[in-house]
């Protein structure tokens, strides 16, 4: 491990406001013209990624995709 956390790239269903970016563990919320919402940005470890998915879950929002683009 080098200590450099992976960026996470994680598309929802619906618009969020982009001030959720607290709550989401200061990811970027970009809401789409497609109607979806990109949350985007370094996440610690898998359970920070858990810990964010389960807010998703929590909010009863479709999640889209998952996807780890920069480790």
């Amino acid at each position: 491990m080098d200590g450099v956390p992976d960026v996470y790239e994680i598309r929802v269903e619906g618009h969020l406001w982009p001030g959720w970016s607290e709550w989401f563990g200061r990811l970027t919320v970009t809401p789409l013209d497609d109607g979806q919402t990109l949350l985007v940005g370094p996440l610690a470890d898998q359970a920070a990624l858990h810990g964010v998915l389960g807010r998703i879950r929590d909010l009863g929002l479709v999640l889209v995709s998952v996807n780890r683009i920069r480790k």
